[in-house]
């Protein structure tokens, strides 16, 4: 006979609440969030962002989006090989789409939706928000949803902003995706950073509700020594050693929080042009591409996953 397991965790209104996982039962406490488990094992959430290599903000100084139409494009292979390894291990994501890929390969947009996971929006162009006005990022939505909507099944829920441009002078555009019927958010990097595109330092590490509503889903980072390390996915799963993201991811969970992972289809792409940069940008693209799948494949292996959507319980 086992013996019941129980769990103290905070959720997104503060309260404290004790879930029994004996059965694997999902919970919904009044006031909270489901957040999906089996057994003793925690759910979290696996997400891609949709984009082809060209679109990075690292590549904006030596490719303007009036020339990504000239550009080789490599997103639709690449993202078939992400969906052929989700479905080796029946896993499911959220895919940000950025609207500007699902006007040209809308076929995979359905592919992706058809295999059932989600659908999020990217926003249009690829602009952080600093370089845009609140009407600027309005009409960017707008014509993201309106391109990607008819493709899919269910309405479109989530964002996340391009270079997770989310931070303390951009929050504005959290009314912006309200008007547009978005629920959550996952743009948010809860430190700070040199480059200043993105952080918001000092803010929760768990998920929360800003004013407005809008959930907010922070870029995970696990705590070491006072320090905040993140984690999360993207070069940082590509720049540290594998079993050292894995230590990370565990410890991120051993506190109570479903982690939330990222990666873009270009990542897992060895053979993608090069294009001639500065050091330490070079280093963030390229490094590590040709292992990139293998690891991914050894984190569905070491996690269970699913989407945004269903962590959330939304």
């Amino acid at each position: 006979m086992r013996l019941p397991v129980t769990l103290s965790l905070r959720h997104i209104e503060g309260r404290t609440v004790v879930i029994d996982l004996t059965h694997g039962n999902k919970f919904k406490a009044a006031g909270a969030l489901r957040l999906w488990y089996h057994e003793q094992v925690m759910i979290n959430a696996l997400t891609f962002d949709l984009e082809d290599w060209f679109c990075v903000s690292n590549l904006s100084p030596f490719i303007s989006r009036n020339e990504w139409d000239l550009q080789e494009q490599r997103a639709y292979h690449n993202t078939k090989r992400i969906l052929s390894l989700l479905k080796r291990y029946d896993t499911r994501a959220t895919f940000f789409i950025l609207g500007w890929i699902a006007e040209r390969l809308p076929e995979l947009i359905r592919d992706i939706d058809s295999e059932g996971h989600e659908i999020a929006t990217h926003g249009y162009s690829h602009r952080v928000l600093s370089e845009m006005t609140a009407e600027d990022f309005d009409r960017d939505i707008a014509r993201s949803i309106e391109i990607i909507r008819p493709l899919i099944r269910e309405d479109i829920i989530g964002f996340r902003a391009p270079t997770f441009s989310i931070r303390a002078d951009t929050l504005w555009a959290l009314n912006v995706l309200k008007k547009h019927g978005i629920i959550y958010d996952s743009s948010v990097f809860p430190i700070s950073f040199t480059a200043g595109s993105k952080g918001i330092p000092n803010l929760t590490l768990a998920v929360f509700r800003h004013t407005n509503g809008i959930i907010e889903f922070p870029l995970s980072c696990a705590e070491v020594l006072f320090l905040r390390v993140p984690c999360s996915g993207g070069c940082f799963f590509r720049l540290f050693p594998y079993n050292l993201t894995r230590h990370l991811l565990r410890r991120v969970n051993r506190d109570g929080r479903p982690f939330i992972f990222y990666l873009h289809p270009w990542e897992i792409d060895p053979d993608q042009p090069r294009m001639k940069m500065p050091f330490i940008d070079s280093m963030r693209h390229y490094t590590n591409l040709d292992r990139t799948y293998g690891r991914l494949e050894r984190l569905l292996q070491d996690f269970q996953f699913t989407s945004i959507r269903k962590v959330l319980g939304i």
